[in-house]
């Protein structure tokens, strides 16, 4: 495995950005960086053995801060939405900034997602690591949040993500990479096969806050549980697509259980033949098929991103999870680690 190290830019006040280029054996290779903590190039072959990169992103590092689209990065300190920015730990209500329709989305415009994290090589992986100070967005506690990629001679590329702090908080993190697995800019995924190992899913208000109680996907648009192609039912009459102009929702990881790994998702593109395999100790995945991707900044394509160009995997503690006593708890306290880990497996069929 070789590792590249190198300047990517710097920011108005001067701010080093660094990308890293991990490539293996076979000449397949990741690109994160240090905005965000994120993936921004993902090439490896097809049924043929044509590499391509298959991750939506962009040319300029500056293009990643302030995105819509969240691209390739690590949304926190609570990814996806908390509704109207308000939670209550120990007795205390907290407020967030609202910056989703009523909501608070991604941890607030100066989320974990448009910040530079220190970054170094480390034991063949790169890590990156963030300092949230206690106040930041609203949000209680110091907490040191650490993300390592480890890129392998099979074309998986695995993320570990642990966070500690001081005082008791709240905390979903997951990895918000678009994919397209017939290569970025070469149209739209609603051709791709999507496989969700998961037989539930949240029903949300129409600003996308989860109801509450899960419901079957049997017998809906939702239902990926036997492989489906993602244009399909897309543009259904149903509440859930209605209210996000497709897919956008959090679905309920069968038998997931805290600490252990499992397949979640399998996505396909038949074009190509390259196949992406999720795997995550996380209890949801949230499936967001880029419904607002237009207007997004130039990307490696040459030009902007047009909707439905990407799916996001986003394998996470479920929506709102901070106000639903029933849902696995977010809260982390001092002393303990949150610790997740997914997985990307490329392969070809």
């Amino acid at each position: 495995m070789e590792i590249k190290k190198e300047l990517w830019g710097k920011t108005p006040e001067g701010k080093e950005i660094f990308r890293y280029t991990m490539t293996n054996s076979k000449g397949a290779y990741v690109q994160v960086s240090s905005v965000g903590a994120g993936i921004v190039a993902a090439v490896v072959p097809d049924k043929d053995g044509k590499l391509a990169d298959v991750t939506l992103g962009y040319p300029d590092p500056m293009s990643y801060f302030g995105d819509g689209p969240c691209a390739g990065k690590i949304p926190g300190r609570f990814a996806n939405r908390i509704a109207e920015g308000r939670f209550t730990l120990d007795g205390k209500e907290y407020t967030l900034p609202i910056n989703n329709g009523p909501n608070h989305l991604h941890g607030g415009p100066e989320g974990f997602q448009n910040r530079v994290w220190e970054s170094r090589e480390n034991e063949g992986g790169v890590e990156f690591m963030y300092y949230s100070e206690d106040g930041e967005m609203g949000y209680p506690g110091n907490l040191k949040a650490v993300a390592r990629y480890d890129w392998s001679e099979d074309n998986e590329l695995r993320l570990t993500i642990t966070a500690e702090s001081d005082a008791p908080t709240i905390v979903n993190l997951t990895n918000h990479a678009y994919w397209n697995l017939n290569g970025e800019g070469c149209g739209d995924v609603l051709g791709h096969v999507l496989k969700l190992n998961a037989s539930e899913y949240l029903p949300t208000s129409d600003s996308l806050i989860p109801a509450g109680e899960s419901e079957p996907v049997a017998g809906t648009p939702m239902d990926f549980v036997t492989p489906k192609v993602i244009g399909l039912d897309i543009k259904k009459d149903f509440p859930a697509l209605n209210y996000g102009k497709g897919y956008d929702n959090c679905w309920v990881i069968d038998g997931a259980q805290p600490g252990q790994i499992q397949s979640c998702a399998e996505l396909y593109a038949p074009e190509s033949g390259r196949v992406l395999e999720v795997l995550t100790t996380q209890p949801g995945v949230q499936v967001y098929t880029g419904n607002w991707l237009a207007g997004s900044p130039v990307a490696k394509c040459g030009r902007s991103y047009n909707d439905y160009e990407g799916v996001a995997i986003e394998c996470q503690n479920f929506p709102d999870s901070p106000n639903k006593a029933d849902y696995p708890s977010p809260v982390l306290r001092p002393g303990e680690t949150f610790q997740q880990a997914i997985i990307f497996a490329f392969s070809v069929r």
